[in-house]
C-alpha cells in the first residue's frame, strides 16, 4: 500500500483499479530458481536501497532462503552506475543464481542486467516477462494481459456510471512463468521438466 487509496476493500475517494503482486513474489522467485539450481548453496537478491518496500522484501526472501536452506546474499544498487558493482558483489560471494527485486530503476535497466548476467553467467529470476524477452533465463510475475483485462472492464463500469470509491482495488490473480530455453543451454542448464510443465511461455 502507497496510501493512494484508504484500503483495498473500499478505496474510497475517486481511485481504484488493480493492484500487482510484484515484491510480495519474491519468495516465490527464490524457490522457483532454487528448484532449477538444486546445487545453489548460495542465491543472491538485488534490491534497490531506496525503495520503500526494500528492508520487508530482504525480511521476506531471507525467509524462504531458511526454508530452502540456502544462504541469501543481499546486494544493493541505488542507482545504473551501481549494478555493475552489485554483480561484482554477488560474484565474489559465489552466488549460484540471482532474484532481481522490483522497481523502475531495474526495469529501465534490463539490457543492462541481461548483459552482466550473461558475462558473468549468473543465472537470474526476473519479476517481468521483458526481461526474459530480452536473453534473461526466467520470469515469475503478476500477468499484464490478465492485469489489463481486468482493468478495462473496470473502465466500463466506472464509465456506465458507478463510483470508483465503490469498486474494490483487485489484486492480480493469474500469473506468468516464462523460461528462455536459449539462455539456459548457453549457461549449460538443463531446466527441469517440473518447471517446463508450469511453464506459461517457453521462449525456444
Amino acid at each position: 500500500m502507497t496510501g493512494l487509496v484508504a484500503s483495498f476493500a473500499r478505496p474510497g475517494g475517486n481511485l481504484t483499479g488493480i493492484s500487482f503482486l510484484g515484491e510480495e513474489l519474491n519468495p516465490k522467485r527464490l524457490e522457483l530458481v532454487s528448484e532449477l539450481l538444486p546445487q545453489a548453496s548460495v542465491i543472491a537478491l538485488l534490491v534497490n536501497p531506496n525503495n520503500e518496500s526494500a528492508e520487508r522484501v530482504k525480511r521476506d526472501v531471507q525467509e524462504a532462503a531458511r526454508a530452502k536452506s540456502v544462504q541469501l546474499a543481499v546486494v544493493t544498487a541505488a542507482a545504473e552506475g551501481e549494478i555493475d558493482i552489485a554483480f561484482a558483489s554477488l560474484v565474489e560471494a559465489r552466488a549460484g543464481a540471482l532474484v532481481v527485486g522490483g522497481g523502475p530503476l531495474f526495469y529501465g535497466r534490463r539490457e543492462q542486467l541481461v548483459t552482466l548476467a550473461a558475462r558473468h553467467s549468473v543465472p537470474v529470476i526476473y519479476y517481468r516477462r521483458e526481461f526474459v524477452a530480452e536473453g534473461g533465463l526466467i520470469s515469475y510475475g503478476a500477468s499484464l494481459t490478465d492485469a489489463y483485462r481486468l482493468a478495462g472492464i473496470y473502465a466500463a463500469r466506472i464509465l456506465k456510471g458507478e463510483k470508483p470509491a465503490d469498486l474494490p482495488v483487485q489484486q492480480s490473480t493469474k500469473f506468468d512463468l516464462v523460461i528462455n530455453l536459449k539462455t539456459a543451454e548457453a549457461l549449460g542448464l538443463t531446466v527441469p521438466q517440473s518447471i517446463l510443465a508450469r511453464a506459461d511461455e517457453v521462449i525456444e
